[in-house]
């Protein structure tokens, strides 16, 4: 059996063969700037109209054309925005010829702006090997939005998944986000969550952010762990201008829920110390305060009558608290004509304060009378059990990269060479996850209370309570301490460090060029969990929630008595000794969580790159070795005999996937551009799904398990891209494009019961009556369409010269396959988090000192969880957001900003489709929230 390495090293032996090729002459190297040499301008496309041999602009604005035969040319330059312009050249065999070009007249190329971010961005589309959408921002620092999360979702084929009412998780095509990957400055972004591969978006600060790629074609110099697209997020660098920047701005952030505002600030900056020596980098921070109205319902039934009924409830009121604070710093260095060098770091930091008040009513029997739109529980039936509990959790997220490298060409030889650490981590430490209060109504004690439900409006479920003890209902002095979890450590850290090389060797011909790339790279990645739970459920002395009372600010409903904001805590520090500890629920509860995954991914490649006149070709193979070493524990905890026993678990496996792919791009004319592309691709498990950790709870007679499932394959995937690139205006775009993924062993999470089929209560010879399992789910097909539109509306007269539109529509088409509980088979579903629908529109206007956008986006439903019942599936209900903001420039260096965010008050719904009607599992709404400041540069 051959190697990893062994395979490694012949494949990167045949990336480097020479071929036979007549002697190259000199090249021809250049930089591109804007008319007002204030920025260089990457994406431009540079042509030797003679030979029909093209080239692009790099970030610094650079080109090169090796091996050009002495003669007169003509050099081409195109940009979105800009007629093209044209240069006369002589070529001298006996050396080199160095050449700047500026392009446009001044006032042709805005280089702030929306016009300047949407000719930035169609510039570098059109440059594109593949499809792919760009976002930039402008020669003043400034990003479209003040958000990298709500930047992104403005791209065609793209949405982000909220959290709280804030945009975090990419979802590209409609996909779950698990199925893209990020990096940053071209390095795999590890996630700082616990259980998942998927990075949220709103950790990066978009002050730091030059630009970011969503390439939904891969090619075998591209990392293959992506389905859906990897997002290429870049910070600046001093070569991306020509002039020094210095930028700082300052806002204020009001929510209406909260009615505060709250700070923003930053500063950004780029300067060339030197010809040949620049540093950039910046710095932000942003306090946000805001608050989120919830409810939740689960253990939907339905009673003799028929009728549906929830046999929990609860009422939610969370008061959040978000610091994001960042910095980033990136030294640039050309020691010489042929090579380049860089040094970057990013450090973001995102603290979260989170204190959720909750009232919680659960059920025990069925109601005593229902109808079709509601339902009456009285405790003389069944235990009527009422809680009101306190979150008060604290958490730190923290994403650091640091990445070198460089780049040498000389003569037909181009070397790019780099090496990176990055790191992520999520931390608590003595977060109070829930405090609970109880308070059981029963007829056998002889309470007297009825709990009646209104589900007429099945988003906002109405409850009223009646009886000789409703009084009892709402009296904080009736509601005795249970318990309190205390999280004293909670430590998700996930680190990678990643080492490349690359190789290529151009060889130029009449009509063209052709090009052999050849590399290596390494990859090592260690994510470790550590959890350690002690939870108190004795208290020697007398201690209620009249002890720790505070206001409410909930909205959808009285929820009577809560609990204090942090009130907890002085009460916890002066009577920590009268707490008894729980200590086998303690020791199980970190026992259970705890993990650790070694990932190492060796990786070759070898591919060609054929650029005649409009063609361009680009195939080859990609080879990615997989080792891992994962380790868990086998945890039960036996709730009769208060035993925990535990066992270790160490497993090692590898495997290696053969990646090729290919990607056509062609050229119809000066504005139509054909693309189509084909590769293979993998994603592998989530980390928190593939760690073998496998916990039972026994009670009695039940048997509530979560299991870890070591032995998932990857979701392996064909890929097929094809569209057409209408560039029929200046800075004016019209797309269409259709692509399909056969996806094979995609991954669920599926909760069955005892007798669901196929495990009937036994997974690797653990009983159970009730488990969550991840498991690979057989095929799934995904098909669809995406339709882009892009203008500047410059051709008409006057004022209406300003506008500025653009629009975007994904139909995707996603079907698999899951396990049926019922039938013991499979059954077909919709993939989770894959929206058949996605729509963004922004309608903008800038001309002279004024700015102005609305910008709306539409998600269509999804299918968030699934379980072995297709009646107790999850959905999240389609959603529609409309956001506006504007600008005014007072002064050539001071501009006035406001943003107005989520105008309509957009909401977050989840459901059942029940028999009848659907059955809400949650609800959330948040408000609006304004943003207003200034922005100075120099």
């Amino acid at each position: 059996m051959i190697s990893t390495r062994s395979r490694v090293r012949l494949l990167l032996g045949a990336a480097f063969v020479t071929l036979p090729m007549p002697a190259l002459a000199a090249q021809v190297v250049g930089r591109v700037t804007d008319a007002s040499a204030t920025r260089t301008l990457e994406g431009a496309e540079i042509t030797i109209v003679e030979l029909s041999r093209k080239a692009e602009a790099d970030r610094d604005g650079r080109f090169r054309f090796p091996g050009v035969p002495a003669g007169s040319y003509t050099l081409r330059v195109t940009y979105a925005g800009i007629d093209p312009v044209e240069q006369a050249i002589t070529v001298d065999a006996t050396g080199d010829l160095s050449i700047e070009v500026s392009v446009g007249q001044p006032g042709d190329i805005l280089v702030t702006g929306q016009r300047a971010n949407l000719a930035s961005s169609i510039s570098r589309q059109r440059a594109a090997d593949g499809v792919e959408s760009v976002l930039t921002r402008d020669s003043i620092g400034q990003f479209p939005d003040q958000n990298v999360a709500e930047s992104v979702r403005r791209a065609v084929g793209v949405n982000v998944l909220n959290d709280q009412g804030e945009g975090r998780f990419v979802a590209v095509r409609g996909l779950d986000p698990s199925l893209n990957a990020a990096s940053l400055n071209g390095v795999r972004v590890p996630a700082p969550e616990a259980d998942t591969r998927s990075v949220a978006l709103d950790v990066v600060a978009s002050e730091l952010v030059e630009s970011i790629e969503i390439k939904k074609s891969l090619t075998p110099d591209m990392d293959a762990d992506t389905i859906g697209a990897s997002v290429e997020i870049k910070t600046t660098s001093a070569f991306d201008r020509v002039k020094p920047l210095l930028a700082g701005s300052l806002e204020g952030s009001y929510n209406d829920y909260v009615g505060q505002v709250t700070p923003k600030g930053s500063v950004n900056f780029s300067t060339r110390i030197t010809d040949n020596f620049g540093i950039s980098g910046g710095a932000s921070y942003y306090l946000r305060k805001f608050e989120t109205d919830n409810i939740e319902m689960d253990g939907w039934g339905s009673d003799d009558a028929g009728n549906g009924f929830a046999d929990s409830v609860e009422y939610r009121d969370y008061d959040v608290r978000r610091l994001r604070t960042g910095g980033s710093l990136s030294f640039d260095f050309k020691p010489s004509p042929t090579t380049t060098l860089y040094a970057r770091g990013v450090y973001n930091r995102f603290s979260d304060q989170e204190d959720r008040r909750r009232l919680v009513i659960e059920l025990d029997e069925d109601p005593a009378a229902s109808t079709a739109t509601g339902a009456s529980f009285d405790a003389a039936d069944g235990r009527i059990r009422v809680e009101r509990d306190l979150k008060d959790r604290f958490e730190v997220q923290t994403i650091q990269s640091y990445t070198v490298g460089g780049t040498t060409e000389t003569g037909p030889w181009r070397v790019l060479y780099s090496a990176a650490f990055s790191r992520a981590q999520e931390l608590e430490r003595g977060s109070i996850d829930p405090i609970v209060f109880r308070r059981d109504f029963e007829g056998e004690e002889g309470d007297d209370l009825t709990v009646g439900f209104d589900y007429s409006n099945y988003l906002l479920p109405r409850f009223t309570v009646g009886g000789a003890d409703a009084a009892a209902f709402s009296d904080p002095e009736e509601f005795e301490f249970e318990s309190f979890d205390r999280t004293t450590l909670s430590d998700s850290t996930d680190r990678e460090w990643s080492a490349r090389l690359d190789l290529a060797r151009s060889f130029a011909f009449d009509g063209g060029s052709f090009e052999v790339q050849g590399g290596v790279k390494g990859r090592w990645r260690n994510k470790r969990y550590d959890l350690n739970v002690d939870t108190f459920d004795g208290f020697d002395g007398d201690f209620t929630l009249a002890d720790v009372l505070g206001p409410q600010t909930y909205r959808l409903d009285d929820l009577g008595p809560v609990v204090d904001k942090r009130g907890e805590r002085d009460f916890l520090d002066r009577n920590s000794g009268a707490f008894e500890l729980a200590t086998v629920d303690s020791e199980f509860a970190g026992l259970a969580e705890d993990y650790r995954v070694d990932e190492d991914i060796y990786s070759a490649y070898l591919l060609g790159r054929l650029q005649a006149g409009p063609l361009r070709l680009i195939g080859g193979l990609r080879m990615e070795a997989t080792e891992n070493i994962i380790e868990g524990n086998t945890v039960t905890l036996d709730g009769d005999e208060e035993v925990v026993t535990a066992t270790p678990n160490v497993i090692r496996r590898s495997y290696t996937d053969w990646l090729p792919s290919a990607v056509a791009r062609y050229e119809v004319g000066n504005d139509l551009i054909l693309r189509a592309g084909a590769f293979k691709s993998l994603v592998r498990p989530g980390i928190g799904q593939l760690a073998p950790r496998f916990a039972i709870e026994r009670d009695g007679d039940d048997l509530e398990g979560a299991f870890g499932n070591p032995d998932l394959k990857p979701y392996r995937a064909w890929n097929f891209d094809a569209g057409a690139e209408w560039y029929f205006a200046k800075s004016s775009v019209l797309s269409a494009g259709v692509f399909y993924k056969d996806i094979k062993d995609y991954i669920v999470t599926v909760t069955f019961e005892e007798g669901d089929a196929p495990y009937d209560g036994i997974y690797r010879g653990i009983a159970f009556t009730e488990a969550d399992i991840p498991l690979n789910s057989g095929k799934a097909k995904i098909k669809g369409v995406e339709l882009g539109y892009a203008q500047s509306f410059t051709m008409l007269p006057g004022a209406l010269s300003g506008l500025i539109a653009s629009m975007n529509y994904t139909f995707t088409d996603a079907d698999g396959q899951t396990f049926d509980g019922d039938s013991g088979g499979l059954r077909d579903i919709p993939l989770p988090a894959a929206s058949r629908h996605t729509i963004n529109g922004v309608l903008g206007y800038e001309k002279g000192p004024v700015s102005i956008r609305l910008a709306g986006t539409y998600r269509d439903k999804y299918l968030d969880e699934v379980n072995a019942i297709a009646e107790e599936d999850r959905y999240v209900r389609d959603h529609f957001q409309l956001d506006a903001s504007a600008r005014f420039r007072l002064t050539k260096n001071v501009q006035l900003f406001g943003e107005w965010v989520n105008i309509n008050n957009a909401k977050y719904v989840a459901y059942q489709n029940g028999p009848v009607s659907r059955r809400l599992l949650q609800y959330e709404e948040y408000s609006y929230t304004l943003k207003f400041g200034a922005r100075v540069n120099f």
